[in-house]
């Protein structure tokens, strides 16, 4: 029986390595192990501080256009980074979740199917190995002993036929601290000047100046990871901040005329 089973799983490697199936999925998996955890690490920031930096300076400009108090736009700077904190947060933390949720449930209808529906669970198995390039006979021998361990068969499945790698329990509780995190520091950077100052107006000029350096800085950075040019990523995350402050600051004067 050994050597049956040796001699199937042989003649599907040799198969395998004739197709460069290995070294494929060799590549996509060191990848995968090499930049996952970074890539919802990056992922979480990015959300965070791109919003971080955007929504409040947006927000201290209008005020800065309609009050004559650096007081006020600090308290309500400050009010806006915790609430704006908590709510992306906590769509990180319903986005982890769901995830999960969803990944939990594809699993019971797997287990289900495998249980219930044992003949096309076969038959998809088969077209799996009949994909990579295996005869006819090797695609029962290889099916027949992958259908013996049942979680072995399940987690294949989910993996092969659904898509589905299995999530980080932790992820939504990291997501969330991260994106809250990542929020309040960016969100802290347009409102830093307001601190050192008396006059409004004297803060957006230095909030302007500061928040405009990090954002270029930010979209220089998160262009270069995501692969896109990053003197245009860093320019367009720059004129969006700019475009969005300087809205608020115009509406502000608007209503205040």
């Amino acid at each position: 029986r050994f050597d049956s089973n040796h001699s199937v799983f042989l003649l599907i490697a040799k198969t395998l390595v004739k197709n460069n199936y290995f070294q494929q999925m060799d590549t996509h998996l060191h990848h995968e192990e090499l930049h996952l955890k970074n890539s919802d690490l990056l992922t979480d920031i990015v959300i965070g501080m791109s919003d971080g930096l955007t929504v409040p300076f947006a927000l201290a400009a209008g005020l800065s256009g309609a009050v004559d108090s650096t007081g006020i736009i600090v308290i309500a700077g400050i009010a806006e980074i915790c609430a704006g904190s908590i709510a992306m947060g906590l769509g990180g933390y319903l986005a982890g979740k769901t995830e999960q949720d969803h990944y939990n449930t594809e699993l019971k209808r797997e287990y289900y199917e495998v249980d219930h529906l044992h003949h096309k669970e076969i038959e998809e198995t088969k077209e799996f190995f009949a994909g990579i390039g295996l005869s006819e006979e090797l695609q029962e021998q290889a099916t027949k002993e992958i259908a013996k361990d049942k979680k072995q068969w399940v987690d294949f499945m989910m993996k092969y036929e659904l898509g589905l790698d299995k999530p980080d329990p932790k992820r939504a509780m990291k997501s969330a601290l991260n994106i809250g995190i990542s929020y309040v520091v960016g969100g802290l950077i347009p409102l830093s000047p307001y601190f050192f100052v008396s006059h409004p107006l004297t803060g957006l000029k230095f909030s302007v100046v500061v928040t405009l350096i990090c954002l270029f800085i930010f979209g220089w950075f998160k262009s270069r990871i995501t692969g896109i040019n990053p003197w245009w990523g860093a320019l367009r995350v720059t004129l969006i901040g700019a475009a969005a402050a300087g809205a608020a600051f115009g509406v502000a004067k608007l209503f205040e005329a």
